[in-house]
Order: structure tokens, then C-alpha cells, then sequence
């Protein structure tokens, strides 16, 4: 019987995931299909049954049900449990189906070559930031601040995970010199103006990694702006496509080639 996979989310048009798990599956001549589905709102939970009568291998979910849909699984991986959210759903050979998070784990492997020792910070506090942070701790990093416009909800995030320290964009920028990492989450870094950017990016350390998960534009402002210093610039095309292919290996037991996928998505996206 043919396999098939899914990503669930509403809206869903604008998903690159399909592009990408029928390139992997097909080039290591698997049967099997994924396919984009809409569920409406009020809809999940009859969605999710409905994946499951029909036979779905796995499937991905993405905004805005990856909190929502934990009920609806037989179990959560402890990645999930501890990010608090789901965006990837493997059916067990047992017929169970078990919610995972790749996002966080996706991030820091888009880095490329890390040392556990740099020191890293992390601008926002939101869903995205929790995911990214708590993989950083999974892995043994000691070394993170999170910065937030309101320091409070930064607070809230490091006494949930157990996990790194809370500034201020101001203190942020006063420590600046001092980062191996700097990674923008917040939405602040989409606006077309410099003035807006969560922190002035003047005397970062030379050589250092900055990195936005935004992939759409591939240069967002805060990366435009990073890209004056001497600096390595990281867009979130990396994530996306290193979280899928975490899911993709969960699925099917091998982990296809990423390298290979980012150029193809940069050249679809105009890069």
C-alpha cells in the first residue's frame, strides 16, 4: 500500500513543504505522496480523526495548530513536552501517533558548525524563541541570553526552561561585542525601517553568526542591516527545510539532503 504524508494548517497554500518531501521522496525512490491540507478552524480535531481512518503515515502541522493539536495524540515526544508544541506527527508501528517538535533542533542545525561553548542571544520570548532555546539547553549550551522588549516575558521563558538569563534589547546592545550568536525571532525584523529593528547591530563581534528564522524575503531587514558588518548571515530557509528533513527521517528512516534542497529553494525564491 502506498504511503502518504501531510501538512495540516490554515492557510496552507503558501506551504514549501510538499515541494520539498516529494523531491526527498522521490529521489530515494520511495512510494509514498504528501499532500497541503486546509482545516478550517473548529475543524482539527475532526481532521486529525480523519487522518487517522485514512491511513496517514505522519504528517507535519504548522500555524496555527501546533499547541491545539497535543490533545489529539496518543503520546509527546519529550521535544514537544518540553517546546509545549507539535509540528511533526509520526504513526507508530504499533498504530499509536506520537507528536514531536523538530523546529528548535531544525534551527541549530542551519547553523552549521557550532561550539557548545559560544555564547548566544536570542532576540524574542515568543513560541519560536521557546523552541530555539530549549534545544539549545537539550544540547548542552550554557551560554543564552533572551531578549525582550518586555523583559518580564523573557523572565517567564528562562524560569519555564530552566534555562539562560533575561536582558533588554538596551542591555542587549551593551553586551553585544560579547554574543558568538545573535538570533532575531521577533516580528520587529520584518519592518522596512532600521529604526524599528529590535537591537542596533553596531559593534558586533567580528565573525560572529546572525541569524533570522523569516525565509521569505531570503534578505529581511535585520540581515540587510547585519550584512555591514563583518559578520555571517543566516536566513530561516535553513530552518525550514532542516526541520523537515528531521520529520522526513522520523517517517522513513533516513535523512535526505538538505545542501541540495536550500539551493533549490533560494533559486524559487528569487536567491
Amino acid at each position: 500500500m502506498k504511503k502518504w504524508f501531510a501538512v495540516i494548517g490554515n492557510p496552507i497554500a503558501h506551504s514549501l513543504s510538499p515541494y520539498m518531501h516529494d523531491y526527498w521522496l522521490s529521489s530515494q525512490n520511495i512510494n509514498a505522496s504528501y499532500i497541503p491540507i486546509q482545516v478550517e478552524d473548529g475543524k482539527l480535531e475532526q481532521a486529525v480523526q480523519s487522518l487517522k481512518l485514512l491511513g496517514c503515515s505522519g504528517w507535519n502541522v504548522t500555524v496555527p495548530y501546533k499547541e491545539a493539536i497535543i490533545p489529539f495524540l496518543d503520546q509527546i515526544d519529550e521535544s514537544a513536552v518540553g517546546i509545549g508544541a507539535v509540528n511533526t506527527v509520526v504513526k507508530t508501528e504499533s498504530g499509536q501517533f506520537v507528536g514531536y517538535n523538530t523546529d528548535g533542533l531544525g534551527f541549530i542545525r542551519s547553523l552549521g558548525q557550532t561550539e557548545n561553548t559560544n555564547r548566544i542571544l536570542i532576540l524574542g520570548a515568543g513560541g519560536a524563541a521557546r523552541g530555539i532555546v530549549y534545544a539549545f539547553k537539550q544540547l548542552g549550551y550554557q551560554k543564552l541570553s533572551i531578549a525582550n522588549r518586555t523583559k518580564t516575558n523573557a523572565e517567564k521563558l528562562v524560569q519555564e526552561l530552566q534555562f539562560g538569563q533575561a536582558i533588554t534589547f538596551q542591555e542587549a546592545e551593551e553586551q553585544l561585542q560579547t554574543f558568538d550568536i545573535v538570533i532575531q525571532t521577533t516580528p520587529l525584523g520584518m519592518k522596512n525601517n532600521t529604526k524599528t529593528l529590535p537591537i542596533n547591530l553596531k559593534g558586533i563581534k567580528e565573525n560572529a553568526i546572525v541569524a533570522d528564522i523569516v525565509y521569505n524575503p531570503l534578505v529581511t531587514p535585520f540581515l540587510e542591516e547585519a550584512e555591514k558588518y563583518n559578520v555571517r548571515t543566516i536566513n530561516g530557509l535553513g530552518m525550514l527545510v532542516h526541520q523537515g528533513a528531521l520529520a522526513f527521517s522520523y517517517w522513513n528512516g533516513s535523512y535526505p539532503n538538505t545542501n541540495d534542497m536550500i539551493q533549490r529553494l533560494t533559486e524559487q525564491l528569487g536567491g
